[in-house]
């Protein structure tokens, strides 16, 4: 679908199945399918495949006004969309609870117990939203694997949907919503898999039923992600910020787009 692309690329996102991806191999149409975990999925893909998923990468031990810093350059960017991109904080927050939870009541306490290792590592002093507490645990996935293999580091890119959706869209965010008080907004999803459309997806691969695991905004989300990874690999893509940022392990805090 894409030409020129000489390896195979990936788009992933997080769902409530582990993690769903969109890849193409060169001169193949693309597929889809969910992994239980991030490790199980890269070990599955050839060896060069280029990956770029909707998940936060590169922790800092301190963070200012507005997160790490990939953050505060992409908001501006999405107008009325900006809310979809979190704050994440330092590396001592996200490892700060690691414990499974069984109960409600263990969840809010956890995060509130986060909350506090944020504040302590931040200025001016700043929480955790509920929103990015919940994907900690998938963040701790991709960063040790990155922490462990240092090879892996030139093949996996963070992105972000809503900015990759943008930046397709000559730089414009997309108008409509994906939902609208946690449920789907059919004519936001429909604004989507047009734009996907206009990239090379074949309108009956869009139009399927993700797989179980998956929602239709997760399934969209990665497919926009493999084509950031196509201008990751045609060197078309730029990173926010440009020279990326480094954490304490030499990985790279940046949004690619």
């Amino acid at each position: 679908m894409i030409a020129g692309i000489p390896l195979s690329i990936v788009g992933v996102d997080g769902c409530k199945g582990g993690w769903i991806a969109v890849s193409a191999d060169p001169g193949h149409a693309p597929a889809v399918r969910i992994y239980a975990t991030f490790a199980a999925l890269v070990a599955d893909l050839p060896a060069n495949a280029l990956i770029a998923v909707d998940m936060p990468i590169g922790l800092p031990d301190f963070t200012g006004e507005g997160g790490r810093g990939p953050e505060s350059l992409a908001r501006p960017l999405l107008k009325e969309r900006q809310s979809s991109v979190f704050s994440i904080p330092s590396r001592s927050a996200v490892y700060a609870e690691t414990a499974p939870f069984t109960t409600v009541d263990e969840w809010y306490a956890a995060h509130r117990r986060a909350s506090a290792v944020a504040r302590q590592t931040s200025e001016p002093p700043r929480g955790i939203s509920i929103q990015a507490f919940g994907i900690f645990s998938k963040i701790r996935e991709i960063d040790a694997l990155l922490v462990a293999e240092p090879a892996l580091r030139t093949r996996i890119y963070e992105s972000h949907p809503e900015v990759a959706f943008c930046r397709l869209n000559n730089g414009e965010p997309m108008s409509l919503p994906k939902k609208i008080k946690g449920a789907v907004n059919p004519a936001g999803m429909a604004q989507r898999k047009a734009l996907l459309c206009r990239y090379g997806y074949a309108q009956a691969f869009v139009d399927q039923s993700p797989p179980p695991g998956a929602a239709l905004d997760d399934f969209l989300d990665a497919a926009a992600m493999m084509l950031i990874a196509a201008r990751i690999v045609l060197g078309e893509a730029r990173s926010l910020p440009d020279p990326p940022l480094l954490d304490r392990h030499g990985i790279s805090v940046a949004i690619w787009v």
